[in-house]
C-alpha cells in the first residue's frame, strides 16, 4: 500500500490535469454562451433551440443523478453491505419502456418548457403550483448532497477543508449555471461521462491486478460475505431484497426518468418523440454499465482493505471517502491520476447541479413569475430574470451542502430524498394520466398526504441500526490486537447511515422500533406512490357523487398505454403524433387545437 503523507496529497501535475479538465468543462460553457442563439431566448437557454440529438442527451440523462452520487456512494455500498443493491439494475430495463411510452409521449405532445403545466391543463393552477414546490424541495436538497460529494472527494484526497472544498465547487457551479445554457450542459455531460467511466474503470483495473485478477478480487470478497446471493425474503424491514430493489427501483427510476422535470427538460431538447425515446432507451446500458462498474469496484476496493480496514484504523471518518482513499494509496505514485479521479467527480457534480439549477429557474419562471409579475415582460427580460434566479438557487444549494453532512451515506440519503417527494409526484401524474375520475381537489388531497405520510417515514426516528458486513484489521502493521476481531460490527444511529459507531447493547434490552421506522428506505417511493393514488381517487370518487355535469377527460391528456376501452365515448381523438397537436387548458371549449 503506497500511502502518501497527510495533508495535501496533490502533485504539481494533479493539479494541472484537475485544472484543465475543469477549463475545458468551463469552455464547453463559454462557447455555446458565445455562439448559436447566445441564451439570449429561454427557449435556447432551457430547452437548447431543441436541436440535440440522442446520444448525448442519453449521456445527460445519466449523469444528471448518477454522477458523484454512484462513484462514491455505489462503491461505499457494495464495500460496506455487499452485492444485494445491483440488482436495481433488473428495475431499469423494466422501467424504461414505462417511461418512454406511458409518461413522455404525453409531455412532448404538451412541449411546454415546465412539466408541470400538464398538471394545470388536467387539473388546475393548484395542483401545478404545488406539484412545483415539491420538486423545488426535492431538487435544492438533493443539489446539497451533488455538492457534498465531491467536496468529500476533495477532502480525503487533497486534504483541503470540506467548507473550503464545498465553497470551491458551489461557487465554480453556480457560476457555471448562469452562463451556459442547457444546450452547453448536455455537450458537457458527455464529456463529464466518459470522465467518470475512466476514473471508475482505472479503478477496477488496478483493484483486480492487486489482487491477481477478477477471479482474486471474487474471492475476497466472497470470503468477507460481500458476494450475496438474490434475496428473496418478502419482509419489508429488510434493508436490499430482490423485492426492494426491483419494485423500488421501478417507482424511483419512474420518479426520475419519467417525471421528473429536469429529465423532462432534457427529452425536450430533441425534435421529434421518437428520438426523444431513443435517448431513454440510450440511457439504459450507459446507466446499467456505470452502476455494474462501480459495482465492481467496491469489491475491488474492499480487496485492497479486507484485512485493514481503513474506517476501523480511523485513517477515513465515512465510508464514502473509501474510493477517493483507495486512487491515493493504490495511484498515488502515477501523477496526474489523482487529479484526473477528483476531476472527474468534480466536473460531474459541476454539470448536474448546473442543469439542476437550470430546471429549478424554469419552473420557478413558468409556474410562478411569469403568469403574474412577469406577465407583461419582454421574452428578452423574462431570460435575464431566469438566469438571476438560476443564480439564487446556487447560492441556495451551496447553502444546504453545508447541511447535507449531517445526512450520512450519499447514495442512501439521495434515494430516500427522490423516494419521498419523487413518488407522491409520481402519483400526481399518474392519477391525470391513467385516470379518467381523478379530480383537482383529490389529487391535492393525496399529493399533500402522500408527502406528509413518506415524509413522517423517511426522515422520522428513531430508525434501528443497520449492522456492516464484517471488517477487519488482522492484516495492519502494529495492529490494535482489541480491534482485529474479524466479526467485529460497527453500527449508525443516523437516519441515513454511514458514520459509524460500535454498537452496545442497550442497558434495559432490546428497543421496540415503530414498525414504520423500520421500513426498507427502498419501499419510500412505492409507499408514496400508493398514498398519493389511493386518497386522490378516494377523494375524488366522493366529489364526483356531490357534484354533477363534470366533463369528462379529453384523451388527449390520457397515457397511451391507458386502455382504449376505458377512454371517454364522446371523445374521437386519440393521441396522435405530437407534431400535429398542441394542449390547451381543460376549461376550454375545445381539447385539441390542430397546428
Amino acid at each position: 500500500m503506497n500511502e502518501r503523507e497527510d495533508g495535501n496529497r496533490f502533485h504539481v501535475l494533479d493539479y494541472v490535469v484537475f485544472s484543465a479538465t475543469l477549463a475545458i468543462s468551463a469552455g464547453i460553457g463559454i462557447y455555446f454562451r458565445f455562439s448559436g442563439g447566445k441564451q439570449r431566448t429561454n427557449k435556447e437557454y432551457l430547452l437548447g433551440g431543441q436541436s440535440m440529438s440522442a446520444l448525448p442527451v442519453a449521456f445527460s440523462l445519466m449523469a444528471s443523478f448518477m454522477s458523484s452520487i454512484t462513484l462514491l456512494g455505489v462503491s461505499s455500498e457494495n464495500y460496506m453491505y455487499g452485492t444485494q443493491f445491483v440488482l436495481i439494475n433488473i428495475s431499469y430495463i423494466i422501467a424504461t419502456p414505462l417511461a418512454a411510452y406511458g409518461f413522455l409521449p404525453v409531455f412532448f405532445k404538451l412541449q411546454a418548457t415546465s412539466a408541470y403545466q400538464y398538471l394545470e391543463l388536467r387539473f388546475s393552477r393548484p395542483v401545478r403550483q404545488a406539484a412545483s414546490v415539491a420538486f423545488i424541495l426535492q431538487m435544492t436538497l438533493y443539489m446539497g448532497i451533488v455538492l457534498y460529494a465531491p467536496a468529500l472527494a476533495l477532502n480525503a484526497v487533497t486534504g483541503l477543508s470540506k467548507v473550503g472544498s464545498i465553497l470551491a465547487v458551489g461557487l465554480v457551479c453556480t457560476f457555471s449555471s448562469t452562463i451556459g445554457g442547457l444546450k452547453a450542459v448536455l455537450i458537457a455531460d458527455v464529456f463529464q461521462s466518459l470522465l467518470m467511466f475512466s476514473a471508475v474503470i482505472c479503478v477496477a483495473v488496478k483493484g483486480s491486478l492487486d489482487a491477481g485478477g477478477v477471479k482474486g478480487v471474487l474471492e475476497i470478497a466472497d470470503e468477507g460475505l460481500r458476494l450475496q446471493a438474490p434475496d428473496f425474503r418478502i419482509d419489508p424491514k429488510i434493508r436490499h431484497t430482490v423485492w426492494t430493489q426491483v419494485f423500488g427501483g421501478i417507482f424511483t427510476f419512474l420518479s426520475l426518468y419519467g417525471v421528473n422535470q429536469a429529465q423532462i427538460q432534457r427529452l425536450l431538447t430533441v425534435k421529434s418523440l421518437k428520438k426523444s425515446q431513443a435517448s431513454l432507451w440510450l440511457n439504459w446500458p450507459i446507466l446499467t454499465a456505470l452502476s455494474l462498474i462501480t459495482s465492481y469496484a467496491g469489491l475491488s476496493i474492499y480487496s485492497e482493505y479486507a484485512y485493514c480496514d481503513p474506517l476501523l484504523t480511523k485513517r477515513i471518518t465515512n465510508s464514502d471517502q473509501l474510493l477517493p482513499l483507495f486512487v491515493v494509496d493504490t495511484m498515488g505514485n502515477l501523477p496526474g491520476i489523482p487529479g484526473l479521479f477528483v476531476a472527474g467527480i468534480f466536473s460531474g457534480s459541476l454539470s448536474t447541479v448546473s442543469s439542476a439549477v437550470n430546471s429549478l429557474a424554469a419552473v420557478t419562471i413558468e409556474d410562478f413569475l411569469k403568469t403574474t409579475v412577469l406577465r407583461n415582460t419582454s421574452e428578452k427580460k423574462i431570460t435575464l430574470f431566469t438566469k438571476l434566479i438560476a443564480l439564487l438557487f446556487g447560492f441556495i444549494c451551496l447553502g444546504v451542502a453545508f447541511l447535507a453532512q449531517f445526512l450520512g451515506g450519499i447514495l442512501q440519503a439521495s434515494l430516500t430524498i427522490f423516494g419521498v417527494v419523487g413518488g407522491p409526484l409520481l402519483g400526481l401524474f399518474t392519477l391525470g394520466m391513467f385516470s379518467t375520475t381523478a379530480e383537482s381537489v383529490g389529487a391535492l388531497s393525496g399529493l399533500f398526504t402522500g408527502l406528509a405520510f413518506a415524509l413522517w417515514i423517511g426522515f422520522g426516528g428513531p430508525k434501528p441500526p443497520i449492522p456492516v458486513l464484517p471488517q477487519s484489521t488482522d492484516g495492519c502493521e502494529a495492529a490494535n490486537t482489541t480491534a482485529s476481531l474479524l466479526t467485529k460490527i460497527y453500527m449508525s444511529t443516523s437516519p441515513l447511515p454511514t458514520n459509524y459507531t460500535e454498537s452496545t447493547e442497550s442497558p434495559v434490552g432490546p428497543i421496540d422500533y415503530f414498525p414504520l421506522y423500520e421500513i426498507s428506505y427502498m419501499w419510500y417511493a412505492p409507499i408514496g406512490f400508493a398514498t398519493t393514488l389511493i386518497v386522490g381517487l378516494c377523494i375524488s370518487a366522493i366529489y364526483r357523487m356531490t357534484k354533477s355535469g363534470i366533463p369528462d377527460v379529453s384523451s388527449n391528456y390520457l397515457s397511451p398505454l391507458y386502455p382504449k376501452c376505458y377512454r371517454p365515448k364522446d371523445d374521437s381523438m386519440s393521441l396522435v403524433d405530437a407534431t400535429e397537436v398542441q394542449m390547451v387548458p381543460k376549461t376550454s371549449k375545445t381539447n385539441i387545437a390542430i397546428t
